[in-house]
């Protein structure tokens, strides 16, 4: 008689346990790092894309005006702890440690949509180079057990292909399959918690609430939405060792952006135009702005630091609630 594979045991996630962070995805997502270019990445570029251990170890995280895409500290950073203070932070340093190979304008893969950047590096090979470059290092100092791994990518994919002429389902469809491809690339070099965050309200960025008919619409974004917790089930019962969690970003910033005095925010609908002034934080009266951390959009693509700071808090919360 053939004996029966057990089934994997499943491990149990702690997220008050978890001192390591990996993240991958966009502008969203990014930390700028001594090693990598400037407003994209925390280490290298397309051309790039191999490091030393010694690079990888000696590189830190940068925090000024423009180190994130916000203006400030992004949500990984608040999430972890790591990267907030002004200056240059070791990831080696911080209590919960946060390696992020996300890139600034990255899409999923250029299968299906072009590079921003000839330098971009997209989601797919963000993976490929953490599994070739990083992991043989980190493999030495992080525990797998107590790593999330997290995933939020969509945003420059479902702009860029508004306008295509497709069936928005399937061609969502297939691009969240191609991102699995990588996440499965992940869970099978050790790695069994996974966070996957779904789409802002990219239907109310400044731009949008002026438009008769946005781009990309809400229809588009709950497809796209749709699609990903499909793939997060699928993805759970092929790998019954995984957690993996998907986190309804969309429904809470809506939450945010319909509720805003809650969270100190006055105005949901516009931006300051000068967000990228060098003395912006210090007086922005002066350039006619509100305080940045007034607005919920620090510019028409991306929500400000404080907006980050409070999606944190919540993903905390939800994480918690996990364990």
């Amino acid at each position: 008689m053939v004996g029966v594979a057990a089934a994997p045991k499943k491990s149990r996630f702690n997220w008050h346990d978890t001192k390591y962070m990996l993240a991958f995805g966009d502008s969203y997502t990014y930390v700028q790092g001594t090693a990598g270019r400037q407003n994209s990445t925390f280490i290298g570029d397309y051309f790039n894309l191999s490091f030393t251990e010694d690079e990888l170890l000696n590189n830190k995280i940068v925090q000024n005006q423009t180190a994130t895409a916000e203006g400030g500290p992004n949500w990984v950073e608040y999430l972890t702890g790591c990267g907030l203070k002004s200056g240059l932070t070791s990831p080696l340093s911080c209590k919960t440690q946060l390696w992020d190979f996300a890139f600034g304008g990255a899409d999923i893969s250029t299968k299906h949509t072009p590079r921003h950047h000839n330098y971009t590096v997209m989601l797919e090979e963000q993976v490929q180079q953490f599994i070739t470059y990083a992991q043989p290092t980190l493999f030495k100092i992080i525990d797998p057990s107590k790593t999330l791994v997290a995933f939020w990518i969509g945003i420059n994919d479902i702009n860029d292909s508004a306008k295509y002429s497709v069936d928005f389902p399937s061609f969502y469809n297939t691009l969240i399959s191609t991102l699995f491809d990588s996440v499965q690339s992940v869970y099978d070099v050790g790695y069994r918690n996974f966070l996957f965050m779904n789409l802002p309200p990219l239907d109310r960025t400044p731009g949008n609430v002026l438009k008769a008919t946005p781009l990309p619409n809400t229809t588009m974004i709950n497809w796209w939405d749709q699609s990903l917790a499909s793939h997060i089930t699928s993805f759970s019962a092929k790998n019954p060792a995984a957690n993996a969690f998907g986190f309804d970003v969309n429904t809470f910033l809506n939450n945010v952006l319909d509720h805003p005095y809650k969270y100190g925010i006055k105005n949901t609908t516009g931006y300051c135009a000068s967000y990228n002034q060098p003395f912006i934080n210090q007086e922005p009266e002066s350039y006619g702005c509100l305080p940045l951390d007034e607005y919920a959009w620090f510019n028409d693509g991306h929500m400000t630091s404080h907006v980050h700071e409070i999606l944190a808090k919540e993903v905390g919360q939800f994480l918690k609630k996990q364990s």
